[in-house]
């Protein structure tokens, strides 16, 4: 799978960030914006530890992608192994919040959107991907 260099707007490659850089590229909002909304939703309503920058909770996320209109896929279950990969023809078109063992990246169209090549060459596991629900509107976000 074809790989590009892109820190969401972040002017760095901050090690943790990548839940807020991946929401940023995908949904082309700007990093500041995600970030600043992680770090208010962490404060003032989970109180769960959760940080921009040194990490943030998956129900945080699950739910801040909700709100956005972004719908949950997942790829595999517990006792059904590795069914799908981090490589080319294994997932759908289209831009995507991809999770992995660890990490959340940016998948547009078949091109991983991150900081570095996460698809350990291909064989890298998908837990599943978010992705934009058609004809959804997220004006109360």
């Amino acid at each position: 799978m074809k790989s590009v260099y892109n820190d969401g707007g972040s002017g760095t490659s901050k090690l943790r960030d990548c839940v807020v850089r991946a929401i940023a590229i995908a949904t082309e909002q700007p990093y500041a914006e995600v970030r600043n909304r992680i770090n208010y939703l962490a404060d003032n309503e989970y109180f769960d530890g959760s940080d921009a920058s040194a990490g943030v909770h998956k129900k945080l996320y699950k739910d801040y992608l909700t709100a956005l209109g972004w719908t949950w896929t997942p790829t595999m279950a517990i006792g059904s192994g590795c069914t799908v990969h981090l490589r080319d023809g294994e997932l759908p078109m289209g831009r995507l919040i991809v999770s992995v063992s660890r990490h959340l990246v940016a998948v547009i169209d078949g091109v991983i959107n991150d900081t570095h090549d996460c698809s350990r060459s291909g064989t890298r596991c998908v837990y599943g991907y978010w992705r934009k629900a058609p004809n959804y509107s997220n004006k109360n976000c």
